[in-house]
């Protein structure tokens, strides 16, 4: 499955959710068909980040930059606490992968939630938008993609989005 990018003649607010559609359903497919235990496999050594990693970490970052800020209910990390601040990548257990994944998916519809009534030029506090915002976690899927692209491909060869 390729995920599929925005129209060519969309609008900035069309163009910029496609974006972020795209990226989303970039890494789906790149933790499809897996199981749990490939997942979890660390293999672009020595780093320490895997696909499941990956997604739990970009669920903490749909919570931090999209749904708590534009629905204004507090939220808490779900992984990542002062005692293990890197829980999101590093403390991953293969049974819970499918859990894990569908907690992704559950927080990519909540800020898509949140983004529905929302304009890019929407001020979020005093010192940001919601364009800023989207194009923030934008960026953290374009950057995490990449290292998703090396994962699977070591896992077992898939290549492409």
């Amino acid at each position: 499955m390729r995920a599929t990018e925005p129209e060519l003649g969309a609008d900035e607010r069309a163009l910029l959710l496609g974006w972020l559609a795209f990226h989303r359903g970039a890494l789906e497919t790149k933790c499809a068909g897996l199981s749990g235990e490939q997942l979890v496999t660390h293999s672009a050594p020595p780093s320490d980040l895997t696909l499941l990693g990956l997604a739990r970490h970009l669920t903490e970052m749909e919570r931090v930059y999209l749904h708590q800020p534009l629905t204004g209910q507090p939220t808490s990390l779900l992984y990542c606490t002062d005692d293990d601040p890197d829980g999101d990548i590093a403390s991953l257990d293969p049974a819970h992968a499918e859990a894990d994944l569908a907690r992704w998916r559950e927080e990519c519809a909540a800020s898509d939630a949140a983004l529905a009534g929302l304009a890019l030029d929407d001020r979020v506090g005093s010192r940001t938008t919601v364009r800023w915002l989207v194009q923030k976690v934008i960026g953290e899927y374009a950057r995490h993609n990449g290292h998703a692209d090396l994962i699977r491909e070591a896992i077992d060869g898939q290549t492409g989005e």
